[in-house]
C-alpha cells in the first residue's frame, strides 16, 4: 500500500483501511461512490453551516434549479433528483417554510405548481454557488487538472447513463 494516501495504489494492490481488507468491495465502484458521497457531504455540510440548505440531500440542487429556472415545476425537480414526487414535495415544503422559494399555481395548468426563488433564496443560492466552487477547488486538489477533467467526464457519463434506465 502506498505510504502517502494521495498516491495511487497499483491496480492489483489490496486496499487496506484501518488494517482491514475490503474484500470484494476493493473492486466495486459502488463502495467508493458511497464512501466519497459520505465524506463530500460531511465536508459540504460543514462549509454550509448556518445556511438553510445545510444537512440532508436535495435542498441545494432544488434551490439552484428554482433560482435558475423561474416557474419550474416540482416534477422537473423530482426528475433531476431522481426521487419520487412525495419526497420532492416534502423537500419543497422545507424550502418554502425556510423562506427560500415560493409556490404558486401555474398559469399554464391550474393543477400544477410553479416555483420561484425569493430574494432571500437568491442570496442563499449565490452563497451556495461560491461554496460549491470553493469546495471543488480545495477538496479534490489532490487530483491533477487533466485527471480531474477526465474523472468528471466519466462521472457525468455514468450519471447520464443511469438516467436512461
Amino acid at each position: 500500500m502506498p505510504e502517502n494516501p494521495t498516491d495511487t495504489p497499483a491496480q492489483d494492490e489490496p486496499v487496506i483501511v484501518a488494517g482491514l481488507r475490503l474484500d470484494v468491495l476493493e473492486g466495486a465502484f459502488s463502495y467508493y461512490i458511497r464512501a466519497l458521497d459520505a465524506v463530500v457531504s460531511r465536508d459540504l455540510d460543514r462549509r454550509m453551516e448556518g445556511l438553510e440548505v445545510a444537512r440532508g440531500k436535495g435542498k441545494i440542487t432544488a434551490l439552484l434549479l428554482v433560482d435558475g429556472h423561474p416557474g419550474i415545476r416540482p416534477s422537473a425537480i423530482a426528475a433531476v433528483l431522481m426521487r419520487d414526487r412525495p419526497w420532492t414535495g416534502r423537500l419543497i415544503d422545507t424550502l418554502v417554510t425556510r423562506g427560500l422559494i415560493e409556490r404558486t399555481t401555474s398559469t399554464d395548468d391550474q393543477r400544477a405548481q410553479s416555483l420561484r426563488i425569493t430574494p432571500h433564496g437568491h442570496e442563499v443560492a449565490e452563497r451556495v454557488r461560491a461554496i460549491v466552487r470553493q469546495q471543488e477547488r480545495e477538496f479534490f486538489d489532490f487530483i491533477a487538472p487533466q485527471d480531474r477533467d477526465q474523472f468528471l467526464a466519466q462521472l457525468k457519463r455514468a450519471y447520464l447513463r443511469t438516467r436512461e434506465q
